[in-house]
């Protein structure tokens, strides 16, 4: 039970708004793609198979950041940081989530298998980026945005433009966010040499943050109308707008405080924009 109490604690069991964050735009890519529900069999492997990836990424993360979690208060005392859960350990715990994953995604079809391998890599390799690249958050970006193109593979069996358009505005609400989670861990960040936006952005680290989730509504709503997407789609685009300008009330003094509530409560701001998703679907 103290073995299956810390790999909980290393994959973020107690912590599912990371999951969410992942979820909720594959949901809208999923509905989008299908023109309404995906039917039971793809919403069960989209929802399985990110939570169990996005635990399989915290345990990847977990060993890479080991000597630099150390550093940081709020990450010190991880299972692996702390030495409570040994690196190999950790990495077979990884490995087996990732091949449960990629077991429900073979029940899909050829495109969505392909391109769950391209997501892997780049999840594995984005822990590594904050060596040597100014902003990581953007890799991040891509990795917790592959569920929409596959989502489209697993419904259509390609990947059109819609999917990578979609991809690219969610690739924005990532980096505000995690922008807002950099904001937190910055004194920590400076000292040890990682690299993030928050540190790249410097004093228009706000400005950017809200920049960011304006992209990401905007491409959205861009998007939507094209689509002919009926009302309750933009209502909920209207919703998460909202929703980023209480943000800005909890990030412009850049507290600690402010900036982790501002990015623990963003998967509502995800859910709202699914909720219009699937509400504009029905209504077809």
């Amino acid at each position: 039970m103290t073995r299956m109490r810390l790999y909980l604690d290393l994959i973020r069991w107690n912590r599912p708004a990371g999951t969410y964050l992942l979820l909720w735009p594959t949901l809208s890519a999923l509905w989008i793609a299908a023109g309404g529900f995906p039917g039971w069999h793809l919403l069960i492997v989209f929802v399985l198979g990110t939570f169990l990836m996005r635990s399989a990424g915290c345990a990847v993360n977990d060993v890479a950041d080991r000597d630099f979690d150390k550093h940081v208060k709020r990450t010190a005392q991880r299972p692996v940081t702390s030495g409570a859960v040994g690196v190999r350990e950790a990495l077979l715990l990884g490995a087996v989530l990732a091949l449960l994953a990629f077991g429900l995604v073979l029940t899909t079809n050829a495109a969505t298998i392909a391109w769950s391998v391209v997501a892997l890599a780049v999840s594995i390799a984005y822990p590594f980026t904050k060596r040597f690249f100014s902003m990581p958050q953007a890799v991040l970006g891509v990795a917790f945005s592959f569920g929409i193109p596959m989502a489209f593979a697993a419904v259509q069996g390609t990947v059109p433009p819609l999917a990578w358009g979609l991809l690219i505005g969610n690739l924005f609400w990532v980096l505000a966010y995690d922008t807002e989670y950099a904001m937190v861990d910055r004194d920590d960040d400076l000292k040890i040499g990682i690299r993030t936006s928050a540190i790249t952005l410097g004093r228009f680290d706000v400005a950017g943050v809200m920049l960011f989730y304006g992209l990401f509504i905007a491409i959205w709503g861009v998007l939507g109308a094209q689509l002919g997407l009926r009302w309750p789609y933009f209502a909920g685009l209207a919703v998460a707008a909202l929703l980023a300008a209480w943000h800005y009330t909890l990030i412009r003094t850049r507290s600690r405080d402010g900036c982790f509530r501002a990015f623990r409560l963003n998967h509502w701001l995800g859910f709202v924009v699914f909720a219009g998703t699937a509400a504009a679907f029905a209504l077809r």
